[in-house]
């Protein structure tokens, strides 16, 4: 071996030990900060007393009991609040679709479940998820949702409107009382919304789900992109969950409509 080969084989080595001894001495994780927005139930809300329940919570509960580390959790207004992720105001967001666009801010874990997106409206109306059906007509959206994003980019330019609400008791109101013509929603927080109470009764899902890459098709939870090692942890315990049967005990009563990720 020549000095120079000597020389850079010595250099590698003084990199690796530096790099490992660094890995190794990085401090135990003792808290996951879970940033949700607290207005979809069945996900995320908040009961009488105040407190933060549903499916998301349960699972990231289960995850930081997996991994032997504190849950805490961050009220957002906003679901995609990127910048806030990335300004360290929290950890990972919790319960959110990956789609191409998401993934150019964050990078995300394996799906925690799937979803399906359908469109609500009266049952006499006869409307059906297209452009030719919905032209002219109002569709309600929650801002920020990948439903927005999907509706502003191939149904808006095309004579559909699209109008933004913060709430989903606030859309759901303006559909029953016939200010909009239909929503756009996941299956799930429709049917808690509206389709299971009496004022729903007039309601359906109309036509087939809708899908596309705006709208992804499962929920994840999204991390800095650095933070590899969380996404890796996040995933390993997921998978634990699933293997011991607490994953399947939680996400039952839920009543998702898509088949259930496999162990």
């Amino acid at each position: 071996m020549t000095l120079r080969h000597r020389c850079v084989a010595h250099t590698l080595w003084l990199l690796s030990v530096v790099f490992c001894t660094a890995a190794a001495g990085d401090p135990p994780r003792h808290e996951i900060r879970f940033a949700v927005a607290a207005q979809f139930p069945p996900f995320q809300s908040r009961n009488q007393q105040g407190q933060l329940v549903g499916l998301n919570i349960e699972l990231g509960n289960a995850l930081c009991l997996q991994l032997n580390v504190r849950c805490t959790w961050v009220d957002q207004v906003l679901v995609e609040n990127f910048p806030a992720l990335d300004a360290h105001q929290f950890d990972a967001i919790m319960g959110i679709a990956q789609t191409s666009k998401r993934r150019q801010w964050a990078n995300f874990t394996e799906d925690l479940y799937p979803f399906t997106t359908r469109l609500v409206a009266r049952k006499s109306s006869g409307l059906l998820p297209s452009v030719r059906s919905l032209k002219g007509k109002c569709v309600g959206v929650l801002v920020g949702s990948n439903r927005e994003a999907f509706a502003l980019a191939q149904w808006a330019p095309k004579g559909v409107i699209v109008k933004g609400f913060w709430r989903n008791d606030e859309l759901v109101r303006s559909l029953v009382a016939g200010d909009i013509d239909a929503t756009l929603q996941g299956t799930v927080e429709i049917r808690e919304a509206l389709l299971d109470s009496a004022e729903g009764q007039d309601f359906d899902f109309l036509g087939p789900a809708v899908s596309g890459e705006l709208l992804g098709s499962g929920v994840a939870i999204a991390v800095r992109k650095p933070d590899t090692a969380l996404r890796n942890e996040l995933n390993g315990a997921l998978e634990q969950l699933m293997h011991n049967g607490e994953y399947q005990r939680i996400i039952q009563p839920y009543r998702l409509d898509a088949p259930f990720p496999s162990p």
